[in-house]
């Protein structure tokens, strides 16, 4: 099972470090990463393979990124592979 993970907000030290911790945390392995910095607005999508995940949920997975997402001031968005595709099958 895959991921996609989106983060963007203002530009800082240590985002891609943040997310990149928390993901190890939880043993979902980053697959593939593309980021980007657009007038000071820091834009990342990440795709994660979730089946190494140490027996935490899916739903915990997403709201701790999202917590660290508040924290750090950035938007952080977890999306299953299954919902990303079915969105976009159109």
């Amino acid at each position: 099972m895959k991921a996609v993970i989106t983060v963007i907000g203002r530009d800082k030290v240590g985002i891609i470090a943040t997310v990149s911790v928390a993901c190890s945390g939880f043993g979902v392995n980053i697959v593939d990463i593309s980021q980007t910095v657009l007038d000071g607005y820091f834009a990342m999508i990440m795709l994660v393979e979730l089946g190494g995940m140490k027996e935490s949920s899916f739903h915990e997975f997403s709201a701790a990124l999202k917590k660290i997402g508040d924290e750090n001031a950035v938007d952080i968005r977890v999306m299953h592979e299954d919902i990303f595709n079915s969105m976009h099958r159109i």
